[in-house]
């Protein structure tokens, strides 16, 4: 069902009641519809559902708390508004307690109820945005959970990312700390003749120069200082899938040569062995830097960088793609109230503005 924004549905069974409050609120600016019985206001309502409803408790047939009582099973985010007599308000609290939105005691000033009427319609209004954004959000994730978003850059990076997966290249994946580079690897993998191999994932800029070399090659027992016994290093646990390299550019230079070797020949010999195993794998690496002006630079070796920049994926900061925040935000909002067993709260119009703002120089770390 969608929701007209300031439509309003008010039922009274009282033709002067009826044509005063309509012109009240007409005059405050919003579409009223006036009905004289429950039946022919829910008929209306289930039509095409409005902003909000206000009803008189007391009506032939179908009563107003009758009427609150469908719309709850039809909607029951739809705003109810009550209007009661002195004898009904104990009735109409507890319609409150039930979902009711508000109730007015007769007599009441217009003010009261055009007051009553515009703060349901931004609840309202709330909720239909919050309804949609968690819609896109549902489709995005059912789409792939990993690129979340519906901007045109993560369309088209998810697009790309399919696209090189199917060419089982190399690949040199460029983005900013936290934009996702780690995802867009899994990616390339998932979404590659590899899928049923492994993905082996390493961080360059993690370790000491000497782990990495080990790491990666692998070693034989006693190949060096507490070598004590034989390790499959990454390159060959990556045979058949794919190994990642994040923070590429903090690689050593001298082991740059050797992974250089590894590329060109298909071949790697880990540490203290001159044994040579032969691997099938695809290797994405990782950069937040400009490996290029590196390359020029001396601090990595151009000849490295030529080998693995097949194909590059760059991947948009969130700053410039601003319309994925709410979404990304709901997202990890919903995550964090699972934990705790809780419905997420609604993200109104200003968090939304809030978050729009920001410049998010983590993206989404």
């Amino acid at each position: 069902m969608s929701a007209s924004s300031d439509r309003v549905i008010f039922v009274d069974d009282e033709e002067e009641v009826r044509r005063a409050n309509g012109q009240s609120l007409d005059l405050a600016g919003f579409a009223v519809e006036t009905y004289g019985d429950a039946e022919s206001a829910l008929r209306a309502i289930l039509a095409a559902p409005p902003g909000v409803v206000v009803t008189d408790v007391r009506l032939p047939g179908l009563d107003g708390l009758g009427l609150f009582a469908a719309i709850q099973e039809a909607d029951p985010e739809l705003p109810v508004i009550l209007i009661t007599g002195h004898g009904d308000i104990t009735m109409a609290v507890r319609a409150m307690r039930s979902g009711a939105y508000d109730f007015l005691a007769k007599p009441y000033p217009a003010e009261t109820l055009v007051a009553s009427v515009r703060r349901a319609l931004e609840r309202r209004a709330l909720v239909q945005e919050n309804r949609s954004l968690r819609a896109r959000l549902d489709a995005a994730v059912a789409e792939d959970p990993a690129f979340l978003g519906v901007s045109a850059s993560i369309n088209r990076l998810r697009q790309f990312v399919r696209e090189v997966a199917e060419a089982d290249v190399d690949v040199l994946v460029l983005g900013e700390t936290g934009s996702g580079k780690e995802v867009v690897a899994s990616a390339l993998h998932r979404w590659s003749r590899r899928a049923k191999g492994n993905f082996v994932a390493m961080n360059c800029g993690a370790l000491p120069d000497t782990v990495v070399e080990s790491e990666l090659f692998g070693h034989e027992a006693g190949a060096f200082t507490g070598a004590l016994k034989k390790r499959v290093g990454r390159i060959a646990h990556a045979d058949g899938g794919t190994l990642f390299l994040d923070e590429i550019e903090s690689m050593a230079l001298n082991i740059q040569v050797k992974l250089l070797r590894v590329l060109q020949e298909r071949m790697v010999e880990p540490l203290g062995t001159n044994a040579i195993q032969p691997v099938d794998m695809r290797v994405v690496a990782a950069t937040k830097i400009d490996l290029g002006q590196a390359a020029a630079q001396g601090t990595f070796r151009d000849d490295l960088y030529y080998r693995l920049n097949v194909v590059s994926v760059a991947i948009p900061p969130l700053r410039e793609r601003r319309e994925d925040v709410a979404l990304l935000f709901e997202h990890f909002l919903r995550k964090a109230a699972a934990r705790f067993n809780r419905e997420p709260p609604p993200v109104t119009p200003s968090i939304r503005e809030h978050l729009s703002r920001h410049d998010w120089p983590g993206n989404v770390r």
